[in-house]
């Protein structure tokens, strides 16, 4: 596929963005899209594209495990791919059965302690595949070296809209008072939850769209997106870091955001009581990186009023940068 020289170029670059990367996201999550038009651009049928497809997801569990990626969710097959032709469906669940038998069979899978479950409305996909899910998830249980969510007859629409009307049937029935309507209220009654809300959601083959992917657990987390042209056979490691690189730039914006907001936040104690700044400190402890600890530390020790019998903000610890 590569030349000598582009496959040099290549790696050279990997370890470039490989430097270029620091504790990266705990929870990515993937729309596999592309998968048919790479078996159109190769001029095979459809399902040879899944095939291709199903291979590149092995390759990423690689990657995840080399970057310290604690949790993997990946768009196997949405609601809307009901609507495609059976020709078309029947050999992608061919595919999804015979790789959810070969993970919960590979001593790589056990290894590595991969607990494996898929999130969706499981009941509308054929019994067969179902009785996969069944195995794999029976085979992997309470594993907690890594997480592999397999979203199957998933539409994050869907999902929501079933949870709304299970909190509704819950109030009505008393079991709930509106009062004790949270987002835990919410969770509780999602597909198979994820472990984790989502950090970044990488989408390939050139759509800019998410498409009612965890819509709780990436919207509300404001998770990082990353589109990339590669359809999903093609994506490479390069890609996967370039994912990355996005997520911890937005990552860094944010910090610096929470830095200059707590500064400003700091630099307007100097009214208020030496008890109240210690207070106000921590409750930023541990929210700010070291380097925003320091900034605030630094304005308080400026902004608090001296006082010959008392001790600076700091003073205790509270909000020490060293810790």
């Amino acid at each position: 596929m590569y030349t000598p020289l582009a496959r040099r170029f290549r790696r050279g670059y990997e370890r470039l963005l490989r430097r270029e990367i620091g504790d990266g996201p705990d929870h990515v999550a993937i729309i596999q899209d592309g998968n048919r038009r790479y078996a159109r651009k190769q001029g095979e049928d459809a399902p040879e594209g899944h095939r291709e497809g199903a291979n590149t997801s092995e390759q990423v569990l690689n990657w995840c495990e080399e970057l310290g990626v604690e949790e993997l969710t990946l768009y196997a097959f949405s609601t809307e791919n009901f609507e495609r032709p059976p020709a078309e469906r029947e050999p992608l669940f061919d595919i999804i059965e015979d790789k959810l038998y070969e993970l919960a069979d590979s001593d790589r899978v056990h290894d590595n302690s991969v607990e494996i479950r898929a999130i969706g409305e499981i009941d509308r996909l054929p019994a067969r595949v179902r009785e996969a899910i069944d195995y794999a998830e029976s085979h992997t249980a309470g594993y907690e070296g890594f997480r592999l969510n397999v979203a199957l007859a998933y539409g994050g629409r869907n999902e929501l809209l079933r949870a709304a009307r299970d909190v509704a049937t819950a109030v009505d029935e008393g079991e709930l008072a509106v009062a004790g309507i949270d987002p835990a209220a919410i969770e509780n009654r999602l597909y198979r939850q994820p472990v984790r809300d989502v950090d970044l959601i990488i989408r390939t083959g050139g759509d800019e769209r998410t498409s009612n992917f965890l819509p709780w657990h990436a919207n509300g987390n404001e998770a990082a997106v990353y589109f990339c042209a590669p359809y999903w056979p093609e994506f490479s490691k390069i890609d996967f870091l370039r994912g990355i690189r996005t997520y911890e730039a937005r990552e860094e914006s944010w910090q610096e955001s929470k830095i200059d907001r707590a500064v400003a936040l700091a630099s307007a104690v100097g009214s208020l009581e030496l008890k109240e700044a210690s207070e106000l400190v921590s409750r930023l402890r541990g929210k700010l990186p070291q380097a925003g600890r320091r900034a605030v530390a630094e304005e308080l020790e400026t902004a608090t009023p001296a006082d010959d019998d008392s001790e600076s903000p700091g003073a205790d610890g509270t909000l020490d940068p060293a810790d």
